[in-house]
């Protein structure tokens, strides 16, 4: 009987470690034992002298990392805490490990890069999109909030760019990451490979070599739209972000018409998240994205979405509440008190 391959590849590839997310036929969607071995990986690294950077990229030409492996908790969360606090917490305690390792992180985004994955990649220093990355925080459209450290990195995005994202879930690629600071750098996949010899290889600075591949990706969509995303979206409540795009123009009301598939009580949070994170350092927005995903377990939406994106497929949640004028600002703060069993910790 053949041996299962390993679902994330660690190697050192010259003064480079190299990690690979191998579960191609899952769009390398992240579980726990993955999480687990990327922290173990980047820890490792931190007291290696040899390493002089990291790079993480995915296995085959679909996806970077299409997210967390959100079925199992949707099957099993609810009635086993200690299964989705665990991976939360050791999720989140990655993420802190990436953005604080010390070493250049480099990200390979080719292909889908969502949630999870986003979690992966944008708190290094250097992003690579290619023609095929697509990126997206949809975590509202689930009953989740974007987490993995996204309230911190989508709160530092310029104007309220973050904010429109986690909102409504919008999907962007390359020219608009490029536009927004979420890539650093633009580099076609058919030269990826050549990239890559040269990221373990070349004794030229990084930023050189990474320099030398990036390429002009043309004009960015977003940019249109930057004005109307930041007057509309700059609020600090859903009634009035909702209220200033039902009375804009038809974009704006598309946007309106996005949030209201989502769930309200997701939209709050993640607003309250977001709001949270400005200004804060990495750690405190990972403790407060713990604190609310521990408490949306008690709760109605995760587990409705999950139904309805991932189980019966019928793209046809039933959000409770169903409005946003159902739900509180008790209801709100709820969800950053400490969970019973403790908060995230990083020792």
């Amino acid at each position: 009987m053949t041996e299962a391959a390993p679902e994330v590849l660690v190697e050192r590839r010259g003064h480079a470690l190299w990690i690979t997310l191998n579960r191609p036929q899952a769009l390398n969607a992240l579980n726990h034992p993955m999480a687990a071995t990327i922290h173990r990986a980047v820890i490792n690294a931190m007291g290696d002298h040899e390493v002089q950077h990291i790079v993480i990229d995915g296995a085959g030409e679909r996806a970077f990392c299409a997210g967390g492996d959100v079925a199992l908790l949707g099957r099993e969360g609810r009635q086993n805490r200690a299964l989705w606090e665990t991976f939360f917490h050791d999720e989140y305690r990655m993420n802190q490990a990436i953005a604080r390792c010390g070493k250049p992180w480099v990200a390979l985004i080719d292909g889908i890069t969502m949630g999870g994955g986003v979690g992966l990649s944008i708190h290094g220093p250097y992003s690579i999109a290619t023609e095929r990355t697509l990126f997206a925080m949809p975590e509202t459209g689930i009953g989740l909030i974007p987490d993995v450290g996204g309230t911190h990195a989508l709160a530092k995005l310029p104007g309220e760019i973050g904010t429109w994202l986690a909102l409504t879930g919008a999907r962007l690629k390359a020219a608009d990451l490029r536009y927004c600071g979420i890539a650093t750098h633009y580099v076609p996949s058919q030269h990826l490979a050549t990239l890559c010899d040269l990221l373990a290889t070349s004794h030229e600075p990084l930023a050189e070599v990474l320099a030398t591949f990036d390429e002009d990706v043309g004009e960015a969509p977003l940019a249109a739209y930057r004005d109307a995303i930041d007057y509309h979206f700059g609020h600090d409540r859903m009634e009035d972000i909702m209220a200033s795009l039902d009375a804009g123009d038809d974009w704006a009301q598309e946007q309106a018409a996005a949030i209201r598939r989502m769930s309200p009580i997701s939209c709050k949070l993640s607003l309250a998240g977001l709001r949270a994170a400005r200004g804060v350092e990495i750690e405190d927005a990972l403790i407060n994205e713990y604190r609310m995903v521990c408490e949306i377990r008690n709760g109605h939406d995760f587990f409705e979405g999950i139904r309805a994106q991932l189980i019966d497929k019928d793209r046809n949640p039933k959000w409770q509440p169903a409005t946003l004028d159902a739900i509180s600002d008790d209801d709100v703060a709820r969800h950053f008190e400490v969970p019973e069993t403790g908060d995230l910790t990083f020792e």
